[in-house]
């Protein structure tokens, strides 16, 4: 098992009333509710604790893209990456990554990717999401209807860039280049691992496993409202014949860790609230704009991470109760037996060899995100480390492992 420490770099002082003051944390946020200072050291704080995670000895640091938010504040994800990328020393940097439809021409996402590779010393996770309709359809302006069809050709443009020997000439439909020819190239070779994170859509299943990439299911709402989407992939592995290795599969979940169950849920109770009750309150017009998502996967009645956090911030819906998140499974809160046992039980149902955790949500304190990272580090990691171990991950960066 791969473990990795994941940051979604929340704004940390969105007001007691935010739900019923403001529409939507994304897109058409009020610019007066940022305070730049705040912004700026809760970056440094933030670096800080994915330094401390590559020290405590997790396997891999993650990072993500999102615009017009204040549920993460990385537009890029490039730029903590490349911080992390002198300041640590032994675990991968998992970029979750860059929304690669929304960049012009996309030999950037190439030419970034390649330096960070480089910097690293080979420690590179390549992600290629497509991007919320909030990030991709209301703050970048993007077509919904041709959204996947410009993703597909920057895919394409940026293997090509990283493995063609010589310059090239790139005519698409989206983007026209007469010379390609990307200095530098990454170490890894052919190109880094590529991740794509998915919420759901069955194209991406299908796409993913052609291209024998690693599926990542970006869940808000844990294992168990995310087991009929990791089903529906899966199934899809076995009926387009490849092998059924769970490292070929990545899931994200929300975890605190006390001495006792009592403990962890006396203090995790407050980040988790103010985590969906504010950093989560999408505004439904935002959630799936007209054309981004397929038939087939509305036929296949998959609802996108977005679509449900949209339907509990929708006028007249009730907020999450505590019990609500931990009855659903939204977090997986105790002790470190109480965890571990939990949270191996959901690899196996779901079959993933790559364990995304979120130790950090909402506006935790800094000295119990510690904590937590120290006490899962101690006594919960061990525990899930040889979890998978007669497979062989070929999705992982050889100077990492």
């Amino acid at each position: 098992m791969k473990i990795c420490w994941f940051h979604l770099m929340p704004y940390p002082e969105l007001p007691d009333d935010f739900r019923e003051r403001v529409g939507s944390v994304w897109v058409d946020i009020p610019s007066e509710l940022l305070d730049p200072e705040v912004a700026g050291s809760a970056y440094r704080t933030y670096l800080d604790q994915l330094e401390h995670a590559d020290a405590a000895g997790f396997d891999g640091i993650c990072v993500n893209e999102h615009h017009q938010n204040g549920y993460g504040l990385m537009p890029s994800p490039n730029l903590p990456a490349a911080a992390l990328a002198r300041t640590t020393s032994r675990a991968a940097l998992v970029v979750l990554g860059n929304s690669i439809a929304l960049y012009n021409p996309p030999v950037r996402v190439a030419e970034e990717f390649a330096m960070l590779d480089c910097m690293s010393g080979g420690r590179l996770v390549a992600g290629f999401p497509v991007g919320t309709p909030m990030d991709t359809v209301f703050c970048y302006g993007q077509n919904p209807a041709t959204l996947r069809d410009k993703y597909q050709e920057a895919h394409d443009l940026i293997v090509r860039a990283w493995t063609e020997p010589e310059p090239f000439a790139f005519d698409g439909r989206y983007t026209q280049l007469r010379y390609v020819n990307i200095w530098p190239r990454p170490i890894q070779q052919p190109h880094p691992p590529v991740w794509i994170p998915g919420g759901g859509s069955v194209e991406t299943w299908q796409w993913t496993a052609e291209l024998d990439y690693v599926y990542c299911y970006l869940s808000y709402f844990g294992w168990q409202l995310g087991q009929r989407t990791m089903e529906g992939y899966w199934r899809e592995i076995e009926r387009l014949g490849y092998d059924d290795n769970p490292y070929r599969a990545g899931f994200l979940q929300f975890v605190g860790v006390a001495d006792t169950d009592a403990e962890a849920h006396r203090i995790y109770r407050e980040p988790a609230e103010y985590f969906y009750h504010r950093c989560l309150n999408v505004n439904p017009r935002f959630a799936n704009a007209p054309g981004y998502t397929s038939e087939a996967t509305i036929r296949a009645r998959v609802a996108s991470q977005v679509q449900q956090a949209a339907a509990q911030a929708a006028p007249g819906s009730a907020m999450l109760s505590w019990d609500d998140m931990i009855d659903a499974g939204h977090l997986i809160i105790g002790s470190p037996d109480t965890v571990r046992e939990q949270l191996e039980h959901a690899a196996k149902t779901l079959r993933f060899g790559h364990m995304l955790l979120l130790l950090h949500f909402g506006n935790m304190h800094p000295d119990l995100v510690r904590y937590n990272t120290d006490l899962f580090a101690e006594k919960v990691m061990p525990g899930l480390r040889t979890l998978w171990s007669e497979y062989d991950d070929r999705w992982w960066p050889a100077a990492c492992a």
